[in-house]
């Protein structure tokens, strides 16, 4: 144990994209930070989103109108009071990230001395209002935020460390009212538990959209906030509702490439394999509808026709145009062989973004004192039964400054906690059946895609929950006997997620955005949001 690490801060956040960054940026003049990040820095969601983000910057516009496209994009159960709070914070967190530098595209000829952006449409918007960087927005995002968190000695950033689990109170205990202390981290390159205790821990850890044989998202996104935030006894709500894009690169070198929905938003069509056009059999929006609608209809034209794929097509726009707003794209598909400007591109849906997640409120703070969520891990209310296109940086932006409000407001009252007790992996050995991991994983993956996707039934779920009950107990018991390692620890936290999803579709008896089952194919006339309560709460 004489080799025992134990990292001391103010705030530990957990994740290192935007929702993370911007938060540590804005404590950073008060407060000694220290920024986890599983793998690379910018080995997040936000590095490889393409859309944009939505803020009413139109004259034209109003923040009403993107009220309204949410609630209408989320079905009738996101939360009013949230929506209201988050467009009407929008433009000036957004502006917040042009002042960091952030280079949003610009429209050309403005001759005024007020920059006037490039706004694109995407599904479910009424209006133009998604600011972009081209087709890379989340990359050039993610770039000035870390360019600017260099420039601040009190931010440490720790890459290949893994959270493992929260410390609290009860978890080791000790007296009083229940908080997070800090938590046990997995160092990949010492392959040592080590503890970082902190007055303040903040999950800005992403989705768990890797619990499907087929994503869009990074590997990373294995929903680990969720699973520990549950573990500690944290509420949980909406994760039946798994956001699907409709239009991921089908072929078979592509790992997880994304076509953004900024696509149809300027005009691409979607096309059977004869070259019909299809969305208008299934909204009156056609291509525009929201994302649940679009994917549901490309699966249900695949299986009617027995197709691989579908296709999307804007090759009947002008090339020029096509190579400047999608520039990241166009060269991605000329290495697979197709030319974005010439032909139609063979597209699947494929898991995308986890709506639900972390119950908090208006400050970003969970059930456990001390204990934040923001971003995709959380449950805000914003998103409902499904999320409209640039509506999730949003969500990061303005809730990473109302939690960084929040922490600096209490700072000054909030202990250090006394140092934490050490791991104890003693008893445990090195495995030699790392095959059992992967396996298992490739299985949890498998019969979520095909129990738990975009259609589903009470068979189904039922089939996926006895699955899931006996994978976990295999790897509870692995866990036990064996030391931690990225793969274990990312399974046992992607079947814990797995179960709360199942539990949560299982528990809504209607068909309501993003999730539908053929048993409840109606919805409901009154319905809100599903709550799961742990058997042990945090209080």
């Amino acid at each position: 144990m004489n080799n025992y690490q134990e990292h001391i801060c103010d705030v530990l956040i957990i994740g290192s994209g935007a929702a993370g960054l911007s938060l540590a940026l804005r404590l950073a003049s008060t407060q000694k930070i220290i920024v986890l990040c599983k793998g690379p820095q910018n080995e997040g969601a936000t590095y490889y989103a393409q859309g944009g983000i939505a803020a009413v910057f139109d004259a034209n516009d109003s923040i009403k109108s993107h009220i309204e496209d949410t609630q209408i994009a989320g079905d009738g159960i996101c939360d009013k009071n949230i929506v209201e709070f988050i467009a009407k914070n929008a433009k000036k967190c957004v502006q917040w990230l042009i002042d960091g530098g952030v280079t949003f595209d610009r429209e050309e000829n403005n001759n005024s001395n007020t920059p006037k952006y490039h706004l694109t449409r995407e599904g479910g918007h009424s209006h133009r209002r998604i600011l972009h960087a081209a087709d890379a927005t989340g990359m050039v995002v993610q770039t000035a935020l870390q360019e600017n968190v260099r420039k601040h000695s009190s931010i440490t950033i720790l890459e290949r460390h893994n959270a493992l689990d929260l410390i609290t109170r009860k978890k080791i205990g000790t007296l009083g009212t229940n908080r997070v202390l800090g938590v046990y981290v997995w160092n990949h390159e010492r392959e040592v538990v080590e503890t970082v205790r902190a007055k303040f821990v903040v999950l800005a850890s992403g989705g768990a959209s890797k619990v499907y044989q087929y994503t869009s998202n990074p590997d990373v996104s294995s929903g680990d906030g969720i699973a520990m935030a549950w573990r500690a006894g944290c509420r949980v709500a909406n994760l039946e509702f798994n956001q699907f894009h409709p239009t991921c690169l089908f072929h078979p070198a592509a790992h997880n490439f994304l076509l953004t929905e900024a696509l149809r938003g300027e005009g691409a069509y979607l096309r059977r394999p004869d070259g019909s056009r299809f969305m208008s059999d299934f909204d009156e929006r056609g291509e525009l509808a929201p994302r649940d609608i679009v994917a549901r209809a490309i699966d249900y034209e695949m299986k009617r026709l027995g197709a691989d794929c579908m296709y999307i097509d804007i090759s009947h726009k002008d090339p020029e145009f096509i190579t400047k707003h999608f520039f990241t794209i166009h060269e991605k598909l000329i290495t697979f062989g197709f030319d974005l400007t010439q032909t139609t591109i063979p597209i699947v849906p494929a898991a995308h973004y986890t709506c639900g997640g972390v119950m908090v409120d208006r400050n970003g703070q969970t059930d456990l004192h001390g204990l934040y969520a923001i971003g995709e891990v959380s449950y805000t209310g914003l998103h409902g039964a499904n999320r409209m296109a640039s509506n999730s940086l949003l969500e990061c932006v303005v809730y990473a400054w109302t939690a960084a409000m929040h922490i600096a407001e209490h700072a000054s009252a909030a202990k250090m906690p006394p140092s934490l007790p050490h791991w104890n992996d003693n008893l445990v050995c090195c495995s030699d059946e790392e095959v059992v991991i992967q396996h298992n994983w490739h299985e949890l993956r498998l019969f979520m895609w095909d129990y738990v996707g975009i259609v589903r039934s009470t068979k189904r779920l039922e089939r996926a929950l006895r699955r899931i009950d006996l994978l976990k107990e295999e790897i509870n018991e692995y866990y036990s006997n064996f030391r931690v390692s990225n793969n274990l620890l990312e399974l046992r936290n992607l079947l814990q997620v797995a179960e709360l999803m199942v539990r949560c579709a299982m528990s809504r008896k209607e068909s309501r955005g993003l999730h539908y089952t053929i048993d409840y194919p109606n919805k409901l006339k009154n319905s809100g949001p599903t709550i799961l309560v742990p058997d042990s709460p945090c209080n």
